[in-house]
Formats: C-alpha cells, sequence, structure tokens
C-alpha cells in the first residue's frame, strides 16, 4: 500500500478525532443513495488504489480499498476467475472498500453466498487513527470473533476499509437461463421445489413482462449438470448473450423493472424467508433469490403498509430510493433496544470519538 497515501488519512482522522468533526467515508460515490444521507467532510478512499497480491492457484487476491470494482473484476476475468456474489456497481465507478461497506450481492446471493463469505481478512484505519489488521489471506487464519466480516455492511461507521483479501472462485463450465410463464406464486412454490432437488441453480427473477408474470432461473456448474437440468426442468431456454445482459441489468438495476419507478413511487427492498407467500400489497414486485429479496414500488403514504408485510412475513424493509420530493424518514427499520446496544457499543470501541458518520447506518433515536 501507497505509505504516503495511509499516513495523510491516519492523520486526517486523528486529526478530526481531536477537532471532534465528523468524516464521510467516500470511494466512487455511486451508493451515496443508500441508507441516512451523509454527514461530514468528505474522506476520500481512492488514492489507496491497486491490486497488491494474487494468486490464482490459491484463489485469493488482496486489493485496496479505492480500486475500481471494474478494474478487480477484469483482471479476475483474465484468469478464468470471479466474484460470485457479484456485487453491484449501480454506475461508474463503484470501489472495492464501498462493495464492502455496503455489503450488498447480486442475483446469485441466495445460492453462493454474499461479500460477508468471501472476506479473508482486512486493514482498517480505526477511529483513533491506528492502522489495524484482522483475519489473513487464508480461511484457517479466521478464528474466534471474526471482525473482518463485521465489516461487511458497517457503511462506514466502525473505521475506514484500506485494504481487503478476499477468496474469489473459478468461473462455472457452463451457463443457462430459462424462462417459464407462470404467476407469482407458482414461482414461489417452483423455487422451493426446486430448492430441495440436486440443480444447479444460480439465480432467479419473476416479475410482469408485457402483463404476464414470468420466472427467469440461471444454472450454473458443470456441463453435464447444466444440461441435465434443462432436460428435467424445460422452460425456454434464453439465448446466452441475452441472457447475460438481463442479469447484468439487474445486478446493477437497470432493469425495465427499476426504470419504471417514475420518481412519483417510492422503491423497498424487503428481506424475507425464501418460502414467504405472496404479499398483501399493491402492484407486482420483482423477486430475487429465490423468494428471499422482493423489490416493491409504493406511493408515499405505504410506508407502514410496506413495513407490517415485511415484518408479517418474518423479515424487514428497507426504503432503498425514496419517492421524488417525499418527506424524509428512516431508511432501515428500527433495531430492537439489545441490537442497538450492541450496534453502538462496537461503535464506540472502534470510533470512541464518532469520528465517523455512524448516523448514515444508526441514526439517532428522538428523545422520548
Amino acid at each position: 500500500m501507497e505509505p504516503t497515501a495511509l499516513t495523510d488519512i491516519a492523520d486526517r482522522i486523528r486529526a478530526a478525532a481531536a477537532d471532534r468533526a465528523t468524516l464521510s467515508i467516500r470511494g466512487g460515490n455511486t451508493k451515496a443513495f443508500y441508507g441516512e444521507p451523509a454527514r461530514g467532510e468528505l474522506l476520500d478512499t481512492r488514492a489507496l488504489s491497486g491490486v497488491t497480491s494474487y494468486e490464482p492457484s490459491e484463489l485469493v487476491v488482496t486489493v485496496r480499498a479505492g480500486t475500481p470494482l471494474a478494474e478487480l473484476e477484469a483482471l479476475l476475468a483474465g484468469k478464468g476467475q470471479c466474484l460470485p456474489f457479484e456485487p453491484p456497481r449501480f454506475a461508474p465507478g463503484a470501489t472495492v472498500g464501498g462493495m464492502i461497506a455496503a455489503g450488498l450481492s447480486g442475483p446469485a446471493r441466495a445460492s453462493v453466498g454474499s461479500v460477508r463469505d468471501y472476506l479473508l481478512g482486512i486493514t482498517l484505519v480505526n477511529g483513533r487513527g491506528e492502522v489495524l489488521t484482522f483475519g489473513g489471506q487464508v480461511m484457517k487464519n479466521v478464528a474466534g470473533y471474526d471482525v473482518s466480516r463485521v465489516l461487511a455492511g458497517s457503511m462506514g461507521a466502525l473505521g475506514l476499509i484500506a485494504e481487503a483479501s478476499l477468496k474469489v472462485l473459478p468461473l462455472a463450465p457452463a451457463e443457462a437461463t430459462l424462462d417459464f410463464a407462470c404467476s407469482q406464486a407458482d414461482a414461489l412454490r417452483l423455487l422451493n421445489e426446486w430448492g430441495g432437488r440436486p440443480l444447479p441453480l444460480n439465480a432467479s427473477a419473476w416479475h410482469e413482462r408485457e402483463g404476464r408474470g414470468v420466472l427467469s432461473l440461471r444454472l450454473r456448474g458443470a456441463v453435464a449438470a447444466v444440461e441435465a437440468a434443462c432436460a428435467q426442468l424445460g422452460g425456454e431456454r434464453q439465448d446466452a448473450q441475452q441472457a447475460a445482459a438481463g442479469w447484468q441489468s439487474l445486478r446493477d438495476q437497470q432493469h425495465p423493472w427499476f426504470g419504471a419507478r417514475e420518481g412519483a413511487r417510492a422503491l423497498w427492498r424487503l428481506s424475507v424467508p425464501q418460502t414467504a407467500p405472496v404479499l398483501e400489497l399493491d402492484g407486482a414486485p420483482l423477486v430475487e433469490w429465490h423468494g428471499g429479496q422482493r423489490w416493491v414500488l409504493a406511493g408515499p403514504g405505504d410506508s407502514q403498509r410496506v413495513r407490517a408485510a415485511a415484518r408479517a412475513a418474518g423479515g424487514h424493509a428497507t426504503l432503498w430510493r425514496p419517492a421524488a420530493g417525499a418527506r424524509h424518514e428512516a431508511r432501515f427499520d428500527t433495531l430492537s433496544a439489545p441490537v442497538a446496544r450492541i450496534h453502538r457499543a462496537l461503535m464506540n470501541e472502534f470510533d470512541p470519538h464518532a469520528v465517523f458518520d455512524r448516523e448514515r447506518l444508526l441514526p439517532a433515536q428522538p428523545a422520548h
């Protein structure tokens, strides 16, 4: 890692701690919409750029946080490897540090795991300006409380991620996408049935297309396994290039379903058990992750209904993108008191002077 860049960042954090200032960590700024609005002075990570170690035979890459995600993925693809969890980019310029801090995953999440599952080690600058290293470059280095994985999805509230070691995997030898015309209820039933069978399921998406429901199922794995599954399941096989473009559009939320938001409606992300039934909400959702992730468009006055529907199904709701001009409301569901105490205790341990913008993740609760 470039010593000057890391030293400059650590110095900046120590100065902010002394001045009781708040810093807002930013890489490519592609996820500014996610979470509560950012506060504080900008702390840019892009000077921390570059791949420091890559051992294709060991399936491990170590990369600095400001490195463009596209650059890392191009390097891996050149060796026939990938980040299996398909981190969304949303826009050009997304960085590795932002990928980890946001903790978001793409269409394959339900089958392959999340970014957290592929983190082996992290170098972090905490709220005291101390450079700390957790984990390592092999799975066996992970013992006891795995701090590296705690940082996935922490939204910069615990410290600045300077570098990370990630497990990567080979690209699948074969892939196919099958389309099935069906209702949402039938799609959920089929996905639950297929999930109990030895099929190379990788990703799924159901939505209404031209007034009819369509379930797209992506299979990945050995050539024989994919071809056998296609023969068993039937459906209409998509053209490979067209299918790849469709999954890419879902990954980065460029799919036409997301384009139908029209600004007047809020976009909600509902995380529920895969076995949850069709939710009693207006409009047809976009269903991913074999039923576990459901995107919903709702009017400004529907927030309570959306959150209640998610809770009733055993999950939670996140206000992903608010409606244009809507009054501000909490993006995340309110945490239970015990869980909120754990969050704040972790923040106070990593960042005792509250240098980092913790309210991006956990807003201050109004006094009662």
